[in-house]
C-alpha cells in the first residue's frame, strides 16, 4: 500500500520522527496538532478559539496535501487544557467542520506540549469518491 505523508514544518515532527498527516489507500490520519506557528512559536496564546481556527486551518492544509478535505473528516478528537473551554472550542469547530458533523470527542488534559497551548485536535478521514457530500438524512436514531 502506498503512504502518503504531509508536513506542517514544525519542529517535533522532525524531532521525534512523525508526520502530520498519513495518507494509506483512503484513510487519512492527522496528528495532534496544536496552534504552533512553523517557526515553533505558540498562536492566540490566550484564545482557546483563535487557537481552534489556526489548528483546523493547519489540519486544512495537511489534508489537501495528502488528496483529502475537511469535508472528508469522519472523527475529531479535542484535548483542551480547561474543559471550561469547551464552549469556544466548539464554536470554532462548527464553523469550519459544522456542515460536515463528524463523531468528536472533547476531553480535559494537564498538559499539552507548550504551557501556552490550550487546544489540541487530531483527525481521521476517509477519501470516497462522494467527497464533499453532506447528506442532512438522519438514521433515525435520534
Amino acid at each position: 500500500m502506498i503512504r502518503q505523508r504531509a508536513s506542517s514544518g514544525v519542529p517535533w515532527e522532525e524531532r521525534y520522527g512523525y508526520s502530520r498527516a498519513v495518507r494509506a489507500g483512503d484513510l487519512v490520519f492527522v496528528a495532534g496538532t496544536s496552534a504552533t506557528g512553523a517557526d515553533g512559536q505558540p498562536v492566540a496564546a490566550s484564545d482557546p478559539h483563535g487557537q481552534t481556527i489556526f489548528i483546523l486551518r493547519k489540519i486544512e492544509r495537511a489534508l489537501r496535501d495528502v488528496g483529502a478535505s475537511l469535508a472528508d473528516v469522519v472523527r475529531a478528537r479535542y484535548w483542551v487544557t480547561d474543559i471550561g473551554d469547551a464552549d469556544p472550542v466548539g464554536r470554532a469547530h462548527a464553523e469550519l467542520l459544522g456542515a460536515v458533523r463528524p463523531a468528536m470527542t472533547m476531553a480535559e488534559v494537564s498538559g499539552l506540549m507548550m504551557p501556552e497551548h490550550l487546544v489540541e485536535i487530531e483527525v481521521d478521514a476517509v477519501v470516497t469518491s462522494a467527497a464533499g457530500a453532506v447528506s442532512d438524512e438522519e438514521d433515525g436514531d435520534g
